[in-house]
């Protein structure tokens, strides 16, 4: 997923800072590579296509293709099987990823998941730089945040995109997310017109949408569900064909609310205040990273309801639309308008 991808890249970095002269390769799933485009820090991108998921032969090729290649180190953050394969095929000398019983005959270094109370980064930017510590035994910038770089071209696109459209760019653009990857992770639609209609009601600002076609049918539930003063600063026919263009535009916003996931991890990747609702089974300690950085927020419903913990993460997702019914946009509203003035149009 996204954010996955995005969190990992700060590995490719600290190994650069503390190895300059070493090859970083990195394996993606093929439709994540737009978020690492780029990336300095990448030597070579190493696309595990979807055809390997379906296909035992053309799976067994590309292993022996990670074979050829004769590695020093592998660092296995996913560790699932296809990772576990790629790993035991790469005959590297050093092994590292995260203790599972069925996989711990393949590594060298094994770490289990920090759970650490206090942490800032957050337990997916901790969890990741435990792998580091065979390797590198005190980094020297801690709190390195994942990136994404744009190109001169891809910028001067968004801003002609924005120019051609008539945004007023004097003003505040949001995006707003509108869905997550799928229904357990998405606030519901009454509940985030809410949203947006709590900001639009005293603030002047416009709307983007990031949504994917598939997803049309959503973005007219939503508007039709808004206020009028809302549907009047929404502009949902700015679109983007691209993840990239998507990115370039993103990049031009001067804030993100909406669903967490990979649309707010790319806006903290390219340094846009952050506003996310997170799903009742995702673990806001994990996700939140740089949670001491007042520009990126999120709410969880457990920030208002603490015993929604005691619930095991499979049943929290099983019945999340359940659960997001008690995640009222009444109960963060003071955040949210704190984050917009102070975030938004102070820095505007």
């Amino acid at each position: 997923m996204i954010g996955d991808v995005l969190t990992s890249t700060i590995l490719c970095e600290h190994l650069k800072i503390h190895f300059p002269e070493s090859q970083v390769h990195f394996v993606i799933n093929e439709n994540t590579q737009a978020v690492v485009k780029g990336n300095p820090h990448i030597d070579e991108v190493v696309l595990f296509k979807d055809r390997y998921k379906k296909s035992k032969l053309d799976f067994y090729g590309f292993l022996k293709s990670i074979k050829k290649e004769n590695y020093d180190v592998v660092i296995d953050v996913y560790c699932k099987f296809e990772s576990n394969l790629i790993s035991y095929f790469s005959k590297a000398a050093i092994k590292i990823s995260y203790k599972k019983w069925y996989s711990k005959f393949i590594y060298t270094h094994l770490f289990t998941y920090s759970n650490n109370p206090d942490t800032k980064l957050g337990f997916a930017i901790e969890n990741r730089l435990l792998l580091l510590s065979p390797l590198i035994q005190e980094l020297d910038e801690k709190d390195l945040a994942p990136k994404i770089y744009l190109s001169d071209s891809e910028i001067t696109q968004a801003e002609k995109l924005l120019k051609e459209s008539k945004v007023d760019t004097t003003k505040p653009v949001l995006m707003i997310g509108v869905m997550g990857s799928d229904s357990s992770k998405s606030y519901p639609l009454e509940y985030l017109s809410q949203v947006i209609d709590f900001i639009s009601k005293d603030l002047d600002v416009t709307f983007l949408f990031n949504y994917m076609p598939s997803q049309k049918g959503k973005v007219e539930e939503l508007i039709s569900l808004c206020s009028q003063k809302s549907r009047d600063a929404i502009r949902e026919d700015i679109f983007c064909p691209s993840l990239r263009s998507f990115l370039g535009l993103l990049g031009q916003c001067d804030g993100y609310v909406g669903n967490e996931g990979g649309s707010s991890n790319m806006s903290k990747a390219l340094g846009i205040p952050n506003f996310s609702i997170f799903s009742p089974w995702i673990s806001k300690k994990a996700w939140l990273t740089f949670n001491d950085d007042k520009s990126n927020q999120a709410v969880h419903l457990s920030d208002f309801n603490p015993e929604i913990l005691t619930i095991s993460k499979k049943e929290r997702k099983k019945n999340a639309l359940e659960f997001y019914k008690s995640l009222k946009p009444q109960l963060f509203e003071e955040q949210l308008r704190s984050f917009v003035e102070d975030e938004i149009f102070t820095n505007k």
